[in-house]
């Protein structure tokens, strides 16, 4: 049996990027356009959808070929047993628990921990570069946030005697 597809990881990305910017182009029509000397808050939008439609549709373009390739086995026709189950999930936990952890622990607290379970997904996790990177990415999130910006978010929240 022979099939176009080269890669199915990238196919399937492609895909996903190719169905987000169709979704987001289609949130954005809702607003007005204007024109390119005169944009509308719509205009922004729906550039950048086009161009990640764009670049999804390249991304699922190299995992396709023009010459048939044989399938070698069962295994790599079902690509999802592959996926590194783990660093998703560790992925995903840290920005919920950042989203939840905001306003109860404040953005030093909630920051830290994101950033600290998004680095237990590298395989080559070291406990001082993880301690490090969350350090780092706290003093940049409040030098730009509160400091830069002048955003209203406390550095620790009212479960940790802030406010």
């Amino acid at each position: 049996m022979t099939r176009f597809v080269k890669n199915p990881k990238e196919v399937a990305s492609g895909l996903l990027i190719v169905f987000l910017a169709a979704f987001f182009a289609w949130q954005a029509m809702g607003l007005p356009m204007g024109r390119a000397i005169r944009m509308g808050p719509g205009y922004f939008p729906m550039i950048l959808a086009g161009l990640l439609g764009l670049l999804g549709l390249i991304v699922l373009l190299t995992g396709l070929t023009l010459h048939p390739v044989k399938e070698e086995n069962e295994a790599q026709k079902i690509g999802f047993r592959r996926w590194p189950w783990v660093p998703l999930g560790l992925v995903t936990l840290a920005v919920v628990v950042f989203g939840l952890g905001i306003r109860p622990l404040g953005l030093g607290p909630s920051m830290g921990l994101a950033v600290f379970l998004s680095t237990l997904a590298s395989r080559r996790f070291k406990l001082t570069t993880a301690l490090a990177s969350s350090f780092i990415m706290v003093a940049f999130s409040w030098a730009v946030f509160i400091k830069g910006l002048g955003l209203p978010l406390p550095m620790l929240g009212p479960w940790l005697g802030g406010y």
